[in-house]
């Protein structure tokens, strides 16, 4: 059965002053159109995009990776995300999740690890290498805001997503997915973190990992923890539309500061497909 919690009051959201929307005047980081449920919800964004292929070779701190961009520069540059891919996979894993982040206005980077046996410290080192990479040495450098940056991954991508928050705490925005770690507590965490979770996940179980990540998540700036129904530990290695839906969303929300995303995020959003959801936002 599907159960919603009740989004908790606390935490206001980074940067907003009213309930609202708000426009590119006031809010020179905003990109694209006004969003709607079914431009969240197709498989691909506004943007065109491209990619490029990086050779591990050619970088240093972590595996190499393809870069997805859009194509355009007419609004400015563009947040950039790296994504890390879990215990034994690859890039190709997380393949479908670059040029649908990217056609949302985005610079992604879906990584190649070091080795497919690192352990979430050292992909949380490698995604901080992955974005100084792509801020200071990448074909498409140019096109980034270097202070607008975020980290995702899955298992123990996700894992290391939370080790380059709490490395990193000038971060805008965090998104472990089926996340996996043998530190339960992130108190060091100050990143807005949105957690996914998969219900029936039996490698990272929610309730060893994803949720008591969550909960300890005592000094985020802003948190959410969406739980997917029905769902296993690999449900990110295809494409998934509420996944992509409400990671666009906190994406957008935080990277780019754009409270149009608002609606989407809070309140706890009515979907057949969560089994579960929680968030620090006022809009209870």
């Amino acid at each position: 059965m599907r159960r919603v919690i009740p989004v908790l009051a606390g935490l206001a959201l980074v940067g907003s002053v009213a309930v609202g929307p708000a426009h590119a005047a006031d809010n020179p980081y905003e990109r694209g159109p006004d969003p709607t449920e079914s431009l969240i919800e197709a498989s691909r964004g506004p943007f065109a995009t491209a990619e490029d292929r990086v050779s591990s070779w050619s970088v240093t701190g972590f595996g190499g990776g393809t870069i997805y961009y859009p194509t355009t520069t007419a609004e400015g540059t563009f947040g950039a995300i790296t994504v890390s891919p879990g215990f034994t996979a690859d890039q190709s894993s997380l393949a479908w999740l670059g040029p649908r982040l990217a056609s949302h206005g985005f610079v992604v980077m879906i990584i190649d690890t070091n080795s497919r046996y690192d352990q979430p410290a050292s992909r949380g080192d490698q995604l901080l290498a992955a974005l100084d990479y792509l801020t200071q040495r990448s074909s498409v450098r140019s096109r980034i805001d270097a202070s607008r940056l975020g980290v995702a991954g899955h298992s123990m991508g996700g894992g290391g997503s939370l080790e380059a928050t709490k490395d990193r705490t000038s971060l805008k925005a965090a998104v472990p997915i089926a996340p996996w770690n043998g530190d339960k507590t992130w108190p060091e965490v100050r990143t807005p973190t949105f957690i996914i979770g998969g219900e029936t996940d039996t490698i990272a179980s929610v309730g060893s990992h994803a949720e008591p990540f969550y909960q300890s998540l005592s000094n985020a700036r802003e948190k959410a923890y969406m739980e997917l129904d029905g769902e296993g530990h690999f449900f990110p290695q295809s494409p998934n539309t509420t996944m992509a839906k409400y990671m666009v969303s906190w994406l957008k929300r935080f990277i780019d500061n754009d409270t149009r995303y608002d609606q989407f995020l809070c309140p706890a959003p009515d979907d057949r497909a969560i089994q579960e959801y929680r968030a620090s936002c006022p809009h209870a």
